[in-house]
């Protein structure tokens, strides 16, 4: 690898995801950090909000150290490849460095490309800042901890490095954001904090357990509320999200946070992911508090409502009934909830999701600030379930262009065929759909509407208990109401309304 001396400026870039612009890149941001402190000149390029990002990249590249890429598992990974192309064959000399959450969990696969030539992983700011010091220098990187590499096309790794503590790290250069593009691309101005990194917990299908080896990491509430409240007054933001992979593992700091944020002369929306049991583990006073002190949404990890499949999950720690408690919580503080769910696991039978169909149905009818996320199980790169995976007939990709296919709910999972696969599609389309009439019905003030939704739903809940998903008219009436209405909008600048929007 050729020397790089003289060179500061670090190109740093995310490329382009599906769904709605997050926010500002959390994990580049958090390098950049550290970047700044020992001396390189961070510019990061983050495809979310830059149409032509190879053209971007393309002006950046004259006197750069490296070129960074950070991406997750799926269709991210076809941008990053072709950035990557492109910047090794305009800077045939330039050091691409890969991290994140795929590059780490798949390191010797994904240095196999040609146009990869480092990887750091996991936890990457320490790590980062080494490389790059040693490439200034044309030292080895030999030794450097927490990187792979590769030398006369062999690959070399090294020792993982010992996570750092987050309260030694510097806070995200959010200063490096464009607040004004991501509030234009989002409609909101908000940003992505991390209180903690990290889960306890050994969920089979979670990449979480992998990456973190289940170490709770977390900074001190008077820090997080000192920090939090100067971004918010800095930036005029209006909701902070909370990217913890599980943020109520320590109930008491939880409850000191909000106390904290409470406090604050300046009031903001923040939201955060949980398990059920951690929230049934708080009193229903200091659930309102959350609300009090700004929480709008939580998501919930509850998967399924089988007890079977939850042991195959080896989610032992959830119960049916903690998550009736955890949304009747939530309901009384006026907090919205989300309960994702995944179909399809492994060993999962027919009796298995009409079970968590017909107990999220409940919950539904009792409970009108819970919504539902429904995907197919993800068969994501490094995780525990794997072993089984391949004895039940499905091949790991053979290279990083391949996992670009794995994207949330895209994968082909031969145990359960294409009518059955089909079939569970359907039916999650059809209970978000009643599960949505549902929600106009109860909050319609004209009793004539709410007859006539009520007669709409007769269909969907036969269709729901009799498991008869063929001929899905009422699907293809609602996606042609969706398209029509979006057509509108385009046409006509008109926004669209909540309930469409929430039922995308």
């Amino acid at each position: 690898m050729l020397t790089q001396a003289g060179y500061r400026k670090v190109l740093l870039f995310l490329p382009p995801y599906e769904g709605t612009v997050f926010g500002p890149p959390l994990g580049l941001l958090s390098l950049a950090s550290s970047l700044r402190e020992s001396g390189f000149e961070p510019r990061i390029i983050d495809g979310a909000i830059t149409p032509d990002f190879l053209a971007a990249i393309s002006r950046e590249l004259d006197e750069c150290l490296a070129f960074g890429v950070s991406l997750l598992t799926g269709p991210m990974i076809h941008h990053a490849i072709a950035a990557s192309k492109l910047v090794r064959r305009l800077r045939p000399d330039l050091p691409i460095i890969y991290g994140g959450w795929h590059p780490s969990l798949m390191p010797g696969q994904t240095l196999r490309e040609d146009f990869v030539d480092l990887v750091v992983l996991h936890q990457g700011e320490k790590t980062l800042v080494e490389v790059l010091q040693r490439l200034q220098t044309g030292a080895s990187l030999d030794m450097v901890a927490g990187c792979w590499f590769k030398r006369n096309d062999r690959i070399s790794s090294n020792p993982d490095r010992p996570p750092s503590p987050l309260s030694s790290l510097p806070l995200p250069a959010y200063d490096l954001a464009d607040f004004g593009a991501y509030t234009r691309s989002s409609g909101a101005r908000k940003l992505p904090y991390a209180t903690s990194i990290g889960c306890p917990y050994a969920c089979n299908y979670c990449t979480d357990m992998v990456f973190y080896n289940r170490h709770f990491n977390p900074l001190e509430a008077n820090r997080i509320v000192e920090e939090v409240a100067g971004l918010v007054e800095k930036h005029s933001l209006d909701e902070v999200s909370l990217v913890d992979s599980n943020f109520l593992v320590d109930v008491r700091r939880a409850v000191a946070i909000a106390r904290g944020f409470l406090a604050l002369p300046t009031r903001f929306r923040w939201t955060f992911q949980a398990s059920t049991d951690l929230l049934c583990r708080m009193g229903d006073e200091e659930v309102i508090l959350l609300a009090e002190s700004g929480v709008s949404h939580i998501g919930f990890g509850t998967e399924s409502a089988s007890p079977e499949i939850l042991r195959r999950m080896n989610k032992r720690h959830q119960e049916i009934t903690d998550m009736f408690e955890a949304a009747r919580k939530c309901q009384r503080a006026g907090i919205r909830t989300t309960f994702n769910l995944i179909f399809g696991y492994p060993g999962e039978e027919a009796a298995d999701r009409n079970q968590t169909l017909r107990v999220m149905g409940e919950i539904a009818e009792r409970f009108d600030n819970v919504t539902f996320s429904p995907n197919l199980f993800t068969p994501y790169p490094g995780i525990p379930i794997w072993p089984e995976l391949r004895k039940l007939g499905l091949s790991e990709p053979g290279s990083l262009e391949e996992w670009a296919g794995i994207g949330l709910g895209q994968a082909e999972l031969p145990w359960l065929g294409c009518e059955v696969s089909r079939t569970i599609r359907r039916s999650m389309s059809y209970f978000l759909l009643d599960n949505h009439v549902n929600k106009i019905r109860r909050r319609a003030r004209s009793p004539i509407r709410r007859w006539l939704l009520s007669l709409l739903e007769k269909p969907l809940h036969w269709r729901l208990r009799h498991h008869f998903f063929r001929w899905p008219v009422e699907l293809w009436i609602s996606m042609a109401r969706q398209w029509l209405v979006m057509r509108r909008s385009l046409l006509t600048g008109i926004a669209l309304s909540r309930s469409l929007t929430e039922t995308r």
